[in-house]
């Protein structure tokens, strides 16, 4: 991440609640991602779950260039 966008998303993180919940939440579904990686075997509901997980991250990845963008424009 370029510093200019650090400083940004720090600026966010201070300024917009609503960033601020998808940044922590972001981090949060990241190390459950983590942790899901660690396992040697998933089950098939353990998988499910691993894809829910990265959807939601994804989602909230999204929202959150989407604010970036707006504010770069």
């Amino acid at each position: 991440m370029p510093v200019s966008d650090q400083v940004l998303v720090e600026q966010l993180c201070n300024e917009n609640p609503r960033f601020r919940k998808l940044y922590e939440e972001h981090l949060l579904l990241e190390k459950q991602l983590n942790e899901m990686d660690q396992k040697t075997y998933m089950t098939p509901e353990e998988e499910l779950e691993r894809k829910k997980v990265q959807k939601l991250k994804l989602a909230g990845k999204d929202e959150m260039e989407g604010i970036l963008r707006s504010l770069r424009s």
